[in-house]
């Protein structure tokens, strides 16, 4: 049979790799095309696409994500505490320092929401009686910044933390290492998003003062601990993904602490309890906690390319990685695609800010999508778009968690351990819920919505590792601090 003829002689066919364009013209033929969403590993560099070609099977590599996967797996993240900041934390007693959300930033770089959030800060540590005096103390010199990745701590949005604010303590039952995050303000106008007034000031207080020693009293309370990964597991189940949606998370949270918070009347277990049934982003903060301890325990693995930070300050993205320690690899933070509320639009965002990607890291978020469809909904999108996001980023990660499953895609585990070898191969940048605050200070949240990792994070990585070469060593783990 003549090969040639039977192809002409049949229906054509086609496969379009890369430009959709290409597609349309066969399209607009009448030829049926399949497009594939292809792109050049390592943005078409040919020096980053030599080196990422070493380094994908390189047994050595393969290794130490093991290594870095496996601790991560093996953090049991318990509730332990909630202590004043400055307790915990002995740096932010001394001077005026504040941390924030996402890589570092100084005061003449930071965004509108992020300078409402210190000026917040400082006038709640007494350090300023108004917005502008807090201006003018920081463009001074007079406060420090840090983030609070650099402090085992993380903070949603703008992600402020001064000394007098409470923390959430939480523990890995099998070491003992600790990871922080603040505590969430609820719905409506909030720090975390760059809100300021009286009514936020005066929230804030009533946290310190009275939210966060009733829920350390209920904490002593208890018999044991409060293990917030078997609460996550099972939120899974029940709708949530744990970054943007924590209904199932808040209420399973609330149900394990209300009999010991209405026991601590003269704390206010009362208020805490009155509070906590109306604020359904609750766990968001003690997810960003267990998720930091988690992805903390990957830190330091020699070789590693598994991710351990995905963080946002409102100017920059950065990524942290296994291999390299504590360096920052950013990139311009994009602006989120999202639902804006009525009379806000996109030329009114801010662009992307928080520390709650930190859940992204861990397998939550956009990698566990598919257990809250609900989500695309924000972006004009259907179930089977969130079941699709969450196998694509099964295709950028080591493996899946074997206790974080998604129903909807027949209990498999959710995409856990983001590759970067993995992500500058495919050209995928990872998937992050997010809320979204208007650009200028004062003003607050606007929206929510979706948002990726800037690819050139990843592919500027590849300038900074080194091909392994195996010397007999192996994938050596850094010693712990």
């Amino acid at each position: 049979m003549n090969t040639v003829s039977s192809l002409m002689d049949g229906r054509v066919r086609a496969v379009n790799i890369g430009l959709a364009s290409f597609a349309e013209t066969l399209r607009s033929a009448g030829v049926p095309v399949v497009q594939v969403d292809w792109r050049p590993p390592a943005q078409a560099d040919p020096v980053r696409g030599r080196k990422l070609a070493q380094l994908i099977g390189n047994p050595l590599v393969d290794q130490a994500n093991a290594t870095a996967v496996g601790r991560m797996l093996a953090v049991q993240p318990m509730l332990t505490n909630v202590q004043v900041a400055g307790e915990l934390l002995p740096e932010l007693r001394s001077g005026r320092l504040l941390l924030h959300a996402g890589p570092p930033i100084d005061w003449e770089r930071m965004s509108g929401p992020m300078r409402a959030a210190v000026a917040g800060a400082a006038i709640l540590e007494g350090w300023a009686s108004t917005p502008e005096e807090a201006e003018k103390e920081a463009a001074r010199g007079g406060i420090e910044f840090s983030p609070c990745h650099h402090h085992s701590a993380v903070g949603p949005m703008a992600g402020v933390i001064s000394a007098s604010m409470p923390l959430i303590v939480v523990e890995d039952a099998a070491t003992g290492r600790r990871a922080y995050s603040n505590l969430n303000e609820g719905q409506g106008r909030c720090l975390r998003y760059g809100a300021l007034g009286g009514d936020v000031m005066e929230r804030l207080r009533w946290m310190g003062a009275r939210l966060g020693p009733s829920l350390a009293a209920a904490l002593r309370s208890l018999r044991e601990p409060v293990d917030l990964g078997a609460i996550i597991a099972q939120a899974l189940q029940m709708g949530d993904e744990c970054h943007s949606r924590n209904v199932a998370a808040s209420a399973l949270l609330v149900r394990q602490l209300a009999a010991a918070l209405a026991g601590q009347e003269p704390l206010g277990g009362h208020e805490a309890l009155e509070f906590l049934s109306d604020n359904n982003y609750w766990f968001l903060n003690f997810s960003m906690a267990a998720s930091k301890l988690a992805t903390d325990a990957g830190r330091g693995v020699r070789h590693s390319t598994v991710v351990t930070a995905l963080a946002r300050n409102g100017v920059e993205f950065g990524i942290q990685v296994s291999g390299t320690g504590d360096r920052w690899f950013t990139a311009p933070a994009p602006v989120p695609d999202g639902l804006y509320f009525p009379g806000y639009g996109p030329a009114d965002a801010n662009p992307d800010i928080g520390d709650s990607a930190i859940a992204e890291t861990n397998g939550l978020g956009g990698f566990a999508l598919a257990a809250a469809p609900a989500i695309v909904g924000f972006v004009g999108g259907t179930p089977a778009d969130a079941l699709r996001v969450s196998e694509e980023m099964a295709t950028i990660t080591v493996t899946r968690h074997p206790a974080f499953q998604l129903p909807a895609l027949g209990f498999v585990g959710s995409p856990y351990g983001i590759d970067v070898r993995a992500v500058t191969d495919a050209g995928l940048e990872p998937t992050i819920t997010t809320g979204i605050a208007h650009r200028r200070p004062g003003i607050g949240q606007i929206g929510a919505g979706l948002t990726h990792a800037p690819l050139d994070c990843f592919t500027a990585v590849l300038d900074a590792v080194v091909v392994p070469a195996d010397d007999g060593a192996g994938a050596t783990p850094r010693e712990e601090e």
